[in-house]
């Protein structure tokens, strides 16, 4: 129970630290974009060195799904890091929610930091984004935490500096989730547009973590 309590709070930290940089910061300005794509990148690193030792610091269903298909945890274990996951980022998506009423800056986002479709061209161009994006995010965590070729206590810092790469080419197209339970979260309490096309931002990045595994295994060296 231990590592999935874990996995619950490492995704509350990312979405409370991520989202909130969107909302309070905003992502209206180059200067928005790369604070928000820093926070998010950072709270990756932060929880690795944290709870990594416990769960392993995936705070993303994706790439528990990416991990799971691997062979390299239980199926048992994916539904617990799953729960873990969705529990967490619902709870920092009600903190937002009480921030904007308590705090007097204002959610720039008018969402709470939420995920869209429209500059993308629609649902199926954020899906197209989101599956590619998250291909690449969970090729470099099936990378860098391979337990004979992985980058071992740097896999974290890789990890995050990805991320933060990921979210500066997306967050214009869909405000970048590559991870199911962060668009989730805010999405229940934003309601709307966010919580109708929160299906794209689930399916497209389960999508691109699964097809990251038979990438991964076609260009491992062999064991």
């Amino acid at each position: 129970m231990k590592k999935y309590f874990a996995e619950c709070v490492g995704t509350f930290v990312l979405t409370l630290l991520g989202c909130g940089t969107a909302m309070f910061l905003g992502c209206n300005t180059p200067a928005g974009v790369v604070g928000t794509a820093i926070a998010f990148g950072l709270s990756v690193i932060a929880m690795a060195y944290t709870i990594g030792g416990v769960s392993g610091c995936h705070i993303n269903p994706a790439i528990t799904f990416g991990v799971a298909l691997a062979g390299r945890m239980s199926w048992k274990d994916a539904c617990g890091y799953w729960c873990g996951q969705i529990i967490g980022a619902i709870i920092a998506g009600a903190i937002l929610l009480l921030l904007t009423n308590v705090v007097a800056a204002p959610d720039l986002t008018g969402g709470l930091g939420t995920n869209g479709v429209a500059n993308a061209g629609g649902a199926g161009g954020a899906l197209l984004v989101e599956c590619l994006a998250t291909f690449l995010f969970v090729l470099v965590v099936l990378g860098t935490t391979d337990p004979k070729v992985g980058a071992g206590n740097l896999a974290g810092l890789a990890i995050g500096l990805s991320l933060i790469l990921i979210h500066l080419v997306c967050i214009n197209l869909t405000g970048t989730s590559v991870n199911p339970a962060r668009s989730i979260g805010p999405a229940l309490f934003a309601g709307g547009e966010a919580l109708k096309n929160v299906w794209v931002f689930i399916l497209g990045p389960m999508v691109g973590g699964a097809l990251a595994v038979p990438v991964w295994n076609a260009i491992a060296p062999k064991k």
